[in-house]
């Protein structure tokens, strides 16, 4: 080092900044080691790029990397890099001013974020500041890759900073941070090589820590996907993942517009949520330039994809907004759509592929699709082409898409009709089906109790609306021979129209605490009466689910309506009950409340199971013993 010193005080913000870095974001100081790094490999890209054209190169012998070298004795971390390097007055230029920004908005804002959250540091391109949240000193000794001289620039972060030649330096860079007593750790190897696994893991130059390598794996996400053998994509997947299978599905693909992009996103092979470990965090790490910016990132996809892995990198996103405000950026936003869309066309384009797979996924990720069907109205068409559910015509219970099932519909079928119940048997044994299996009409069976909400909040497919089965207002269209059928029925049915009149008042006001109407069905078949509706918006299955969710938030006084109760004129026990009624109205009333209990449970609905048994048996004891 000569003697020739020169001492520069830090412009008024940049003191501003220093405090703010030191003092209020203070807690979270890992990243400063981050920003050191980053600042490294910018160094030796911008070298790489600018010895493109040079014939002769300044210390050419010198391979690209960083170095790391720690000493515990002295309380030093230093990171070197074989990069550009700075002249004096790029030293001067580049450390004593704030990088990219100066104005006093941008200090008040980073003033407010500090008192918020203490984690911030490194969102706000504060860079090379944030060593001082560590280092009691910071000296950096660089030369520049024109073969100027060499200099070292020093300070302590308070008020000034001094340059001073210094002869016999390499081109490049090197930052030489003496820790605080408090910050003794990141001379310890453990912690550096932490640091750099989760932070700067896929820097695109070697990282030798204390002479070994340490980031190893490669940034899959920037290569051709020709060129990666499937060996490399599930080692890369376990390492980001922190998995030990191999991954179910892979997305990897670039996009030029609106926003450049690199994605590797992975789906795994198991769902930890239905194991009882709890809602799991997102999985998807956004990258800028190969630098980690968001981890687990709560921003670039929606919620109900949080069972992805992988990475997502976009040059598009600028380091000061990208560590700034994520979820406020209009760039994130958009860099969402674009990859949420893509995911959803890959998943469209594996089903139509590899069906068989794609049921396997169905069947352990299904339900996160079914949540993004009732919560994202932005994704429904595309989710709508990936549900999958058994019905009437699915062979061997296997699930068929609503695509299938609109390609199989009679020309003159407007509508596409479902079913709830707890499975299939289920299903088939109630009075919901007869009329769509006498008419060889498909019928969707949804058999948990999100796939009703999903279907009314999906509302149509194709053109074609989605209606429960068990509506009130249901009607299907009948062609000329049906309707000559059905009335050839009514003609030959005992009772006449005063008959029926009659007996659907009486059970009305038998019934008048639970039942709306009493009704002859249009649709039963061979079953005594159903349950339906009179809210022809609402099902069964969605009032279940909406009485179980007032239950367990402890809603009071929210009652369940009055159903109507259709009855089947053709069935020998409503016809018998016809004339039961005028002979023997109190055993009657109790058949009639018997019907009606037995159409609840047949539609799902609750019942007192105390009182229903204790009828069952009057009725058995009046039927047995005369």
């Amino acid at each position: 080092m000569t003697d020739q010193k020169a001492t520069y005080e830090f412009k008024a913000e940049t003191k501003k900044l220093l405090d703010i870095v030191i003092n209020s974001l203070y807690t979270e100081r890992d990243v400063f080691v981050r920003e050191l790094i980053s600042n490294a490999a910018d160094a030796l890209e911008k070298f790489r790029h600018a010895s493109i054209t040079e014939t002769e190169v300044f210390d050419d012998h010198l391979p690209l990397e960083i170095t790391i070298e720690l000493d515990e004795k002295k309380n030093t971390l230093t990171i070197t890099d074989t990069g550009i390097g700075m002249t004096k007055s790029e030293l001067e230029h580049n450390l004593g001013t704030i990088a990219h920004s100066g104005s006093n908005t941008y200090l008040a804002e980073l003033v407010e974020a500090a008192k918020k959250d203490v984690s911030l540091i490194g969102q706000f391109g504060v860079g090379f500041y944030s060593a001082f949240m560590a280092g009691k000193t910071v000296r950096v000794q660089t030369r520049s890759w024109d073969k100027s001289e060499g200099h070292e620039w020093m300070s302590d972060g308070t008020g000034s900073f001094t340059i001073s030649e210094m002869a016999g330096l390499h081109r490049g860079t090197k930052v030489i941070v003496e820790l605080k007593d408090e910050a003794k750790d990141y001379a310890q190897k453990w912690k550096i090589n932490s640091i750099i696994k989760q932070y700067s893991a896929f820097v695109s130059f070697p990282i030798k820590l204390e002479g070994e390598t340490v980031n190893t794996v490669q940034a899959l996400w920037t290569k051709n996907k020709n060129d990666v053998k499937d060996e490399e994509y599930n080692d890369f997947y376990k390492f980001i993942g922190n998995a030990a299978t191999d991954p179910m599905y892979r997305l990897h693909f670039s996009a030029d517009a609106p926003l450049a992009i690199n994605a590797l996103l992975f789906v795994p092979a198991e769902n930890f949520e239905v194991f009882g470990f709890g809602k799991v965090d997102p999985g998807v790490n956004l990258y800028c330039q190969r630098i980690l910016i968001d981890q687990h990132s709560k921003n670039i996809l929606p919620e109900w994809l949080r069972f992805l892995k992988g990475v997502v990198d976009s040059e598009d996103l600028p380091l000061n907004i990208s560590r700034q405000a994520l979820q406020d950026n209009s760039l994130v936003a958009k860099l969402r759509r674009v990859i949420t869309k893509r995911f959803l066309k890959y998943l469209d384009e594996e089903a139509t592929r590899e069906p068989e797979q794609y049921l396997k996924f169905w069947s352990t990720f299904g339900i996160y699709l079914k949540e993004g069907a009732t919560s994202d109205y932005e994704y429904q068409k595309e989710i709508g082409k990936l549900l999958r559910f058994e019905s009437s015509k699915s062979a061997d219970g296997t699930p068929v898409s609503l695509a299938d099932y609109v390609l199989r519909m009679h020309p003159d079928q407007e509508e596409i009709y479902y079913i709830n119940g707890p499975n299939r048997a289920a299903i088939e044994a109630g009075p919901y089906v007869e009329m769509f299996t006498k008419k060889d009409i498909e019928i969707v069976y949804t058999m948990e109790p999100i796939d009703d909400f999903v279907l009314s909040h999906l509302g149509e497919f194709d053109g074609k609306k989605l209606v429960s089965a068990d509506r009130a207002d249901l009607s299907i269209a009948k062609d000329e021979e049906e309707a000559k059928e059905e009335g050839s029925a009514e003609e030959n049915t005992p009772l006449d129209k005063d008959a029926l009149a009659e007996l659907t008042k009486w059970m009305q006001q038998v019934l008048e605490k639970t039942v709306s109407e009493v009704v002859v069905s249009k649709r039963l078949v061979d079953a005594p009466a159903m349950i339906v509706n009179p809210d022809g918006h609402m099902s069964s299955t969605m009032e279940r689910i909406l009485a179980a969710g007032r239950k367990e938030h402890g809603i009071p006084g929210m009652e369940s309506s009055k159903k109507k109760l259709e009855i089947n004129a053709k069935n020998p026990l409503i016809q018998k009950l016809a004339d039961l009624h005028t002979k023997d109205a109190t055993f009657a009333a109790e058949v009639a409340k018997q019907i009606h209990d037995n159409a609840m449970i047949q539609a799902g609905l609750v019942v007192d199971p105390l009182e229903m048994v204790e009828r069952n048996y009057k009725i058995l004891n009046r039927v047995v013993l005369n």
